[in-house]
């Protein structure tokens, strides 16, 4: 008999795709309580979107392989059930989520939706689902006029304008700065709780599924390995760290100072294994605790001192502690790019000029590793096409390598600027990865290109990949193809838009070490992104910008120190430098192993002065 309190029941769930080897679910059985909110998670290729969409019939009715297997989503068969009438129960918002908005202006696609279905009230179904979604703009405003956060937001809004019970949205926050990032959460616990959905995210971030989700579900090669409460489900490190999940930043460090055995860092041993905190606030309370009972302890020898602000300092891992200069190379040399007082605007349909660079002024140098920063329109992209010479600037002049890019062609500023695309699968032309890494090579008749080739496939560990279909490849092996492509174009600049975006944690951090890389092929490289872990870890230098201007230029420590620059940009720093700040450290960690570090030696110092040997 069927239990009223699952909207979802998958049972031995098997599917194919056309012509592949393997199959991507692999008997999955699951099901999903009514009103849960439930984070499906796994690795790149792990089959996640697959199962989702097996929920609105996209699997088996439209995309067509050997399936197998029955689901059941809010009393309906999904065989017996075609799309449209799924959709109904079922609200879809994918990945590439401006591909779903299909009509000119916001109101128009917000009751897209209600009025094929024939709905009479569909404008009022519309307006319903911009208030739910708290899409605050004019509903005649034209789609491309909004931001990226806004055009979200809108796909939600269609999503949910049929009202339907259950919402699934495939990484909700891959593509939005950290502000919008939260406020789409925020909209998402909102519909959940007070509206009754049932929310299914398809999620990497895990600093987001403890603040919000309920369920997580774990899956690897096609499988479903468990589903468990939230809490539960990050603290199995072992099994997350198998499926190359990373747990929130403070559950690692809890788990990282406790390695030795001197769980908390205090000489204790034992205590609290099994109840790492998952959120930020449950870190504060659990350091928290301790460095308070080690300041009693050193209160009642007539010391008020904490142990943690007694510290010497420790140098980062990554060594980023260094300013680079926005006006001089440190070595002296001629900036690598030059910057002058450039404007950018277009002309809107109602023919007013709308400005999008406002006066920037900047110049980078040979070992510059940039992170480029800001809310969603803040200029990044813009900026960033300056540079490869496809937009001109209206005023002032853009100079790469003293060649100005408003009297030289894209195409010849290609010899020294390589733009990476957000969308790696932009990158392939050809049909396998080793031919696409050839392609510049060859066309520029390179003299000995096969063996540059040989060196770059290696360097990024495709050399096994080369013969395959670059299209073909999981996302991360598509990032690793992409920047060995930019690469073999030998340019002087490499240049990055999201290069991090819809990866899993684990591959983010392999994009990661090759980023660092880069500085041995190309003088300098300017990554455009939301990803404020790569910021912290990567870059030794930190522009941010906000409504088209450039408002701080400088080290990760000028950036993330300031909290009024951060609130301004709708920008957030990273949850393990956000606990360091809480616990009032002398100095804010940028990374686990950092916090760790700085954690175990304050331990290692109070065991020693109260003659505690750890």
């Amino acid at each position: 008999m069927r239990d009223e309190n699952n909207i979802v029941v998958m049972e031995g769930v098997t599917f194919t795709y056309p012509g592949a080897e393997q199959s991507v679910l692999n008997g999955v059985s699951l099901e999903i309580k009514r009103g849960d909110f439930v984070a499906v998670i796994g690795g790149n290729g792990s089959g996640k979107s697959t199962l989702c969409k097996t929920l609105n019939g996209l699997i088996p009715h439209y995309y067509v392989g050997d399936y197998e297997g029955n689901v059941q989503v809010n009393g309906l068969d999904t065989l017996k059930h075609n799309v449209a009438q799924l959709s109904r129960h079922v609200g879809y918002v994918y990945q590439d989520f401006e591909n779903q908005l299909i009509r000119p202006t916001v109101l128009d696609d917000a009751g897209f939706a209600p009025l094929n279905y024939g709905f009479e009230d569909y404008m009022e179904r519309g307006r319903r689902a911009l208030r739910l979604v708290d899409l605050q703009c004019d509903p005649k405003e034209f789609i491309w006029q909004l931001s990226g956060g806004q055009k979200h937001q809108l796909a939600l809004a269609g999503a949910i304008s049929l009202d339907p019970d259950i919402l699934i949205i495939d990484e909700p926050v891959a593509q939005l700065d950290p502000s919008h990032a939260g406020k789409i959460y925020d909209l998402l616990r909102n519909l959940n709780e007070f509206h009754g959905k049932t929310i299914i995210v398809i999620e990497h971030h895990t600093e987001f599924i403890a603040e919000y989700c309920k369920t997580v579900v774990l899956m690897d090669a096609g499988r479903v390995l468990w589903s468990k409460p939230v809490k539960e489900a990050l603290r199995e490190l072992r099994q997350l760290e198998a499926s190359h999940i990373f747990p929130p930043q403070v559950t690692q460090a809890a788990a990282k100072v406790g390695e030795s055995g001197n769980v908390q860092g205090t000489g204790r041993t034992g205590e609290g294994i099994g109840e790492y905190p998952v959120t930020l606030e449950e870190a504060v309370q659990y350091f928290g605790r301790f460095q308070g009972e080690h300041r009693e302890e050193r209160e009642g020898e007539g010391e008020a001192v904490d142990p943690l602000g007694s510290l010497e300092i420790v140098n980062s891992t990554m060594g980023l502690g260094d300013s680079i200069s926005s006006e001089n190379s440190i070595n002296g040399s001629e900036p690598v790019i030059e910057v002058k007082h450039a404007r950018f605007s277009y002309r809107t349909v109602t023919r007013e000029r709308k400005i999008v660079l406002d006066d920037v002024s900047v110049t980078f140098n040979p070992g510059d590793l940039v992170a480029l920063v800001g809310n969603n329109g803040a200029g990044k992209s813009s900026f960033l096409k300056l540079i490869t010479g496809v937009t001109k600037p209206e005023a002032g002049h853009v100079r790469v390598k003293g060649v100005d890019t408003l009297r030289t062609p894209p195409e010849q500023l290609a010899d020294m600027v390589t733009y990476i695309y957000q969308n790696p699968e932009e990158m392939f032309i050809e049909d396998s990865i080793r031919k696409d890494v050839e392609f510049f090579l060859k066309a520029r008749s390179v003299q000995g290109y096969e063996r540059k080739v040989d060196d770059i496939l290696e360097s990024f560990g495709l050399t096994e990949l080369q013969h395959r279909d670059g299209r073909l490849l999981s996302g991360g092996q598509q990032r690793r193809a992409s920047l060995a492509i930019g690469v073999a174009m030998n340019p002087s600049v490499i240049l990055l838009d999201e290069p991090t975006a819809n990866l899993d944690i684990a591959t983010r951090k392999d994009i990661t070490r090759l980023l660092q890389q880069l500085n041995r092929h190309v003088e300098t490289v300017i990554v455009a992104t939301h990803d404020m872990q790569l910021v912290a870890e990567w870059a030794n230098r930190v522009i941010v910008m906000h409504q088209g201007r450039m408002i701080r230029n400088g080290t990760r420590e000028s950036v993330f120190a300031d909290a009024d620059l951060l609130e301004l940009a709708g920008l957030t720093a990273p949850q393990i430098l956000e606990l360091s700040r809480s616990l009032g450290m002398p100095q804010l960690c940028y990374t686990v192993d950092e916090f760790a570090q700085r954690w175990k030696a304050a331990g290692r110092r109070e065991a020693l002065a109260h003659g505690v040997c750890t």
